[in-house]
């Protein structure tokens, strides 16, 4: 345990920094799991518009980097495609 009181501080500010991320991260498993289990039905469009939209959300708020995104948003498009032609 650190005995210097802005290290303790610090400690402090990442555990919350941690929960915050850790149920945004959450959030976006989730939805995309979402999107992909709606493939192929009506509500296709919806879902992967609000599992973009974490993306982004999550990369604005520095949970995820923006390439990173960029690379999710890819390839969750793709695989919904997919999985819609399939269905």
């Amino acid at each position: 345990m650190a005995n210097i009181k802005s290290q303790i501080k610090r400690n402090a500010q990442n555990e919350k920094r941690r929960l915050r991320n850790r149920s945004v991260r959450a959030e976006l498993r989730t939805r995309v799991k979402s999107a992909e289990a709606a493939a192929g039905t009506d509500n296709e469009v919806e879902s992967l518009r609000l599992a973009i939209k974490r993306i982004d959300m999550a990369a604005a708020k520095g949970v995820i980097h923006k390439n990173s995104a960029a690379r999710r948003k890819s390839r969750l498009t793709a695989r919904v495609r997919s999985l819609g032609e399939e269905a």
